[in-house]
């Protein structure tokens, strides 16, 4: 029976001799993304900074890539329009204009745009307050997150192995708000979902290593810690890296033929796939060998020291 292996099996790859640099190199591109999030700020959407929200259902099937286009040769700011129900069913978001006349001019505008015949089932504008709001609810819910998964690390294997998980998590939360700050990408409500996907995939990739750096633990219980967690991320290399890019290949899909809706998501969840997988491989494991991993052997040792001096 043919199997696929990007890596083959046996394997020698001496990551933990180079873990030193590859923490170096994650570092910096930490705190750069800190620091482009900190000094040049984020580039939210609609969602977060405020605007109009148009649900409508259009007398017939629109043309939505030319009504987005004449949306936006009009400088009303961004134009955000999705499809929802049915294909004449429209909801359309629109970036918030100056107070007073402003509003009116602007949602006067949308209407000449849309033309005749055309139900307006809602017509809202979102306030910065609500926007801050959302904010600070998608930093909370990233932060439970990580809370929520370092609890189910502790419990399923060591404290250790916990701290090791959020600090990959960290790692990979980091990039993927630093890649809205430093490229001219909208983070909206879709983007906190990213986050989340991201999260959940790294530590997914992350709990399958760990569970076999356990189990070589109770086999081979005189193997040096470096040489043992080198031999485990070499025999989980084949499987973290065919599931990546399988999945990679899936979400490439979405972001080449789903629209730029649908690309606006799924690109982040690219970057957030290969970056879980870096840090799945080359920080949350590597990082054990400096949190002082006890072994079988020493559990027991100590065990019978204890009852020796009573």
């Amino acid at each position: 029976m043919f199997r696929l292996h990007l890596i083959p099996y046996g394997t020698k790859f001496d990551i933990i001799g180079k873990s030193k640099c590859i923490f170096f190199i994650a570092g910096v591109f930490v705190i750069t993304c800190f620091s482009f999030i900190i000094f040049k700020g984020m580039n939210y959407g609609i969602d977060f900074k405020g605007g109009y929200i148009f649900e409508v259902t259009m007398p017939t099937d629109p043309d939505i890539q030319e009504l987005r286009n004449t949306l936006n040769s009009l400088d009303l700011g961004e134009v955000a329009i999705q499809q929802f129900g049915t294909n004449r069913d429209l909801m359309l978001k629109l970036e918030k204009s100056e107070e007073g006349e402003g509003q009116a001019t602007a949602i006067k505008t949308v209407k000449n745009v849309l033309g005749d015949n055309v139900v307006y089932k809602r017509i809202e504008t979102v306030g910065p307050k609500v926007g801050g709001e959302l904010v600070s609810n998608a930093v909370k819910a990233v932060a439970f997150a990580l809370i929520a998964m370092l609890l189910y690390i502790a419990v399923r294997f060591e404290w250790q192995f916990g701290i090791c998980a959020v600090a990959a998590l960290f790692h990979d939360c980091a990039i993927i708000f630093g890649m809205f700050a430093i490229f001219p990408m909208e983070f909206g409500e879709t983007s906190i979902t990213a986050v989340l996907l991201t999260a959940s995939y790294s530590i997914n990739d992350t709990v399958v290593i760990f569970d076999r750096i356990r189990e070589n633990l109770r086999r081979f219980k005189k193997m040096d810690l470096g040489e043992l967690i080198n031999l485990s991320l070499n025999e989980t290399l084949s499987r973290t890296t065919l599931t990546a890019t399988t999945t990679v290949l899936a979400v490439l899909s979405l972001y080449l033929f789903g629209g730029r809706t649908i690309a606006t998501l799924a690109l982040p969840i690219i970057v957030g796939i290969i970056v879980g997988t870096f840090s799945s491989i080359f920080v949350a494991s590597p990082l054990l060998m400096f949190l002082n991993i006890k072994r079988d052997k020493e559990i027991k040792d100590t065990t019978v020291a204890n009852i020796n001096i009573k």
